[in-house]
């Protein structure tokens, strides 16, 4: 199978991925939206939105200037590609909807074998697109599989998990050729001169996903004397959220806790916005900062990259960032932890 038709193959992929909810052109439900609805029902945190937005963000992505975009980076090795094929491991996380999906793309259109081993949070999506893709292509029915048993004697692993499970993966997949990842936050930092509508991409960074996603805002670093309580309006869309049940457990979990502990907060009805140092924060919780001088907040930053997936910024602050809005609309050559899976994949297997 050569390189064109990988890539036609996820071209088209994403043609359908665009187009979900809406129904075939003969009338009969979208490929995928029975699979949407056993994934709902499987986590709770997986509402239709959420689905939707994810499977939307995804075949945007996808488009044919944007796939070439990507690969035009590594030339040859992908028209190479297939002739040394591996079987690559992969362990998802299921923090978000689809958070496998991109090293499920890269080891397919490198040319190997997908073998993947699914968060039980996330286990309906992946399996319904690769049948999706089988029928786009059949030739790749027999380079894709899933199990829930230890993988045997894979060429590779791409693993994703927590701070604790990292561990796990380095001292267990460490004879393996391998890239382990673990948890990271998203952040932001404000300069005051944001327009509005920027300050409405930056709360849809926040709130996205119920700030689960590793490229979540899960801190804000705003000027010194910046009145907090200003953003409220733009997070008043998000009300919504409220009525989710899990979240806000969790709301008035973190609302009780700092009452009791007698610790200021901002309460915008559906956040709790608290100053703190950290850059993680629970469930319903944003963190903030102030600060006095960009460079020496960038080198604060630039201490913690190990920790930070993105930074968020409607303004050059001095470091890589990306515009409010768009931390939940990865580009395909934005690899998480910044690591190039495609050059491991492609040369380092």
């Amino acid at each position: 199978m050569d390189i064109r038709n990988r890539i036609q193959t996820f071209i088209e992929a994403g043609r359908i991925l665009s187009s979900f909810p809406t129904p075939t052109e003969d009338g009969t439900p979208h490929p995928l939206a029975e699979a949407a609805l056993r994934a709902g029902a499987a986590n709770p945190w997986f509402t239709p939105d959420n689905i939707c937005f994810a499977l939307n963000a995804l075949g945007s992505s996808m488009s044919p200037g944007k796939i070439n975009k990507w690969l035009d980076r590594y030339g040859t090795s992908l028209e190479n590609g297939g002739s040394n094929r591996k079987t690559v491991g992969v362990v998802t996380a299921g923090n978000i909807p689809l958070a496998g999906f991109h090293d499920f793309m890269s080891v397919l259109i490198s040319g190997h074998n997908f073998c993947g081993k699914l968060s039980g949070q996330d286990a309906v999506l992946l399996p319904a697109i690769a049948v999706v893709i089988g029928k786009i292509n059949p030739g790749w029915n027999e380079r894709i599989r899933f199990t829930d048993k230890p993988f045997r004697k894979p060429d590779a692993i791409i693993a994703t998990g927590s701070g604790n499970t990292h561990r796990y993966f380095e001292y267990y997949f460490s004879r393996f050729p391998h890239i382990i990842r673990k948890n990271r936050n998203g952040i932001a930092i404000l300069s005051g001169n944001e327009t509005a509508d920027e300050l409405k991409g930056l709360a849809s960074d926040v709130m996205l996903y119920f700030g689960l996603g590793c490229r979540s805002v899960s801190k804000i670093y705003i000027p010194h004397g910046y009145g907090i309580n200003d953003l409220q309006p733009f997070f008043e869309p998000w009300g919504e959220l409220i009525r989710h049940n899990k979240y806000y457990n969790n709301y008035e979990y973190q609302k009780s806790i700092r009452i009791v502990n007698k610790q200021p907060f901002h309460d915008f009805g559906n956040l709790l916005l608290i100053e703190e140092n950290r850059l993680a924060s629970a469930v319903s919780v944003l963190n903030f900062e102030y600060y006095t001088d960009m460079k020496k907040l960038v080198k604060e930053i630039e201490g913690q990259v190990e920790q930070i997936q993105c930074v968020v910024s409607a303004s050059d602050p001095g470091m890589p960032f990306i515009l409010p809005g768009t931390a939940q609309k990865p580009e395909l050559w934005d690899y998480a932890d910044g690591t190039d899976t495609l050059h491991f994949l492609l040369n380092e297997i």
